[in-house]
């Protein structure tokens, strides 16, 4: 898992400083120390044992769950998080984000290393004052998700671990990786010396991960940084691919399976745990990560935490949901009428209110944290039959979707359950189709192929629409160019197959604004040739464009273009200035 929850779209490397370091209050003080009992957290002189989660949802109810502390993924926008910690008495573990090489970061450019090395500098300037710092997070998963074994990557870590430490004596360094596979231990131990604590992310190996420690000779202490249900790479699969996700309630008990099991062992050196995710996170599918739903419904896994944390259960606790029942074939024609069926219960005797929602599937089983959105909503037939049964009229679209149901208590408590299914015939394409809006963010295509300066590219979303509520939001603070490329599969540069069929459509139309006008812009489809394994069976892009500070719709001509296989469906990029270059995208989509 990877970028701050917070943010709804895209993969962008935040560079600008908001917010400053408090001064109403004496920094702390943190270290970590080995005793004959193993390895201790100090604060300020006391054992400081965390309790944590990592996201920044709801303080206040982390902090009533027994929790005291939070991690963050980069400092961007940290200041008045920080202050909002500082006030209830939580703790943060601070992150600088370091670049991936899967985003286009290239350690082996000695420029790109260089104005990293800088960001750490200014986060460290700016924040290592702050009453509520723990530890500094340098990087999450940068190594990759294979052997993660590129020297280049961990002599940049350690680099960075060596400057914080000379700007900051009094808060420990760590470093995060994707568990502790391939060459992660031997890495962390040998080539980081500047770093004090290996941060791990683990999921379904979390409980087995002291024996594994201690198997591999790891001796340097260590901070689970990020834990929960096992992931859509750790369960088992339909026929056609798709993961089955566990329920709320099978989720709440790998927390704590994962806690009491790191949590008991005293042969390794652990400081503590984040569970993940302290809020809504769309990844895979709509509820497959998170601890709460969108609405701030609290899921089983709060109440499993506050259990854990505090040693007392909350006052009323989450509803629960069986697996739903599909019956004995989970693939139908297109049009069928189905019956699902899940049972739904309450602790607490309160009454439940179960709701349906067939969701079209994503396809991208991304496993690098990247953050999603998800399809709306099937508008068909749902009709209650009573008892936790619900008749589904299926849509005529042969394609994977994915039925959820949603428990509600009537308390803010939740639970959740879904299950894939499969309407057979040959997949079409229907037009128009998104390539962005509002409700279909990012998808099909994934916003992953980022090129040029990336270290001063970031993509977010902003309220500043052209329709509805939310569009996306690229500034670029570099003075060459940098662009976004929307990939599928994601990260994707021609050695995968994948990409659409779009052959009928005759324009790509979207509509854009720049922050101030002025700003200078090229908008395409497609950008693979010949040169790679899987191109695009086509390409296209616009001269170059100047925007205006109003909304105005842009098209791409896409007649006699060959579209049989689209594989980059938008590419966008910009060109950069002496002040920072902000442009606004919305309503981005293939038409007739």
């Amino acid at each position: 898992m990877n970028l701050p929850t917070r943010l709804l779209l895209g993969l962008g490397l935040c560079v600008c400083l908001m917010g400053a370091a408090r001064t109403d209050q004496a920094p702390s003080h943190v270290s970590a120390e080995r005793t004959e009992s193993g390895w201790q957290l100090r604060r300020n002189g006391d054992i400081y044992v965390v309790k944590g989660a990592g996201g920044d949802q709801s303080l206040q109810a982390l902090k009533d769950a027994g929790g005291n502390s939070i991690r963050l993924w980069d400092y961007a926008d940290a200041g008045p998080i920080m202050d909002e910690a500082h006030r209830l008495g939580l703790t943060v573990t601070l992150g600088i984000w370091l670049g991936h090489e899967r985003h286009g970061f290239d350690y082996s450019d000695d420029a790109q290393v260089a104005a990293q090395l800088e960001r750490v500098r200014q986060a460290v300037l700016t924040y290592r004052d702050h009453p509520a710092l723990l530890i500094w997070g340098l990087g999450n998963e940068m190594e990759g998700f294979a052997d993660g074994d590129n020297p280049a990557i961990w002599e940049a870590v350690n680099e960075a671990a060596e400057l914080v430490k000379s700007l900051d004596p009094h808060h420990p360094t760590m470093t995060v990786t994707a568990d502790i596979g391939g060459e992660r231990i031997r890495f962390v131990h040998e080539f980081c010396d500047a770093i004090d604590i290996h941060g791990i992310n683990s999921y379904g190996g979390a409980p087995s991960l002291p024996a594994r420690l201690e198997k591999a000779g790891a001796h340097k202490p260590y901070l689970i940084t990020e834990f929960g249900p096992n992931g859509a790479w750790e369960v088992p699969l339909t026929d056609w691919g798709a993961p089955l996700e566990p329920t709320s309630s099978e989720k709440a008990a790998s927390y704590a399976t994962t806690y009491r099991a790191n949590e008991a062992d005293s042969n390794t050196p652990s400081l503590g745990s984040y569970a993940f995710a302290w809020g809504s996170k769309i990844e895979i599918t709509d509820t497959w990560i998170g601890m709460f739903l969108r609405d701030g419904s609290r899921l089983a896994a709060v109440d499993t935490m506050q259990q854990l944390w505090s040693g007392q259960a909350p006052d009323n606790r989450a509803p629960e949901l069986s697996r739903i029942d599909l019956g004995s074939s989970s693939r139908f024609e297109p049009g069928d009428v189905i019956t699902a069926r899940t049972t739904a219960s309450d602790p607490d005797d309160d009454t439940v209110t179960v709701r349906w929602r067939l969701l079209p599937e994503s396809g991208e089983l991304v496993t690098g944290g990247d953050a999603r959105a998800i399809p709306p909503p099937i508008e068909v037939s749902i009709k209650s039959e009573g008892d936790g049964a619900v008749q589904v009229e299926l849509p005529d679209t042969p394609g994977n979707y994915r039925l959820y149901a949603t428990a509600y208590d009537g308390q803010s408590n939740a639970a959740t359950a879904n299950v894939p299914l499969q309407v057979l015939g040959e997949p079409r394409t229907y037009f128009p189709l998104s390539v962005y809006h509002e409700d279909l963010a990012g998808m099909p295509w994934v916003p992953s192929g980022w090129m040029g300066d990336t270290d001063a590219l970031t993509l977010t979303d902003s309220n500043a629409a052209y329709d509805g509520e939310r569009a996306i939001q690229i500034r670029f603070a570099g003075r060459a160019w940098a662009g976004i490329a929307w990939q599928h599969p994601a990260n994707d540069w021609g050695d995968q197959p994948g990409g659409f069929d779009l052959t009928g459509a005759k324009r790509l139309e979207l509509w854009a604004r720049g922050e101030y006008g002025g700003e200078r812009v090229t908008f395409g489809v497609g950008l693979l040739e010949d040169d790679v394994a899987y191109p695009d069976s086509g390409k296209r892009q616009t001269k170059s464009i100047e925007l205006s500070d109003q909304w105005r719709r842009y098209e791409v001509s896409l007649r006699g273009l060959d579209l049989s296989r689209i594989k980059t469906g938008f590419v966008v990029t910009l060109t950069g200035r002496q002040t920072a270059v902000t442009i606004y995208l919305d309503r981005i989509r293939f038409t007739r």
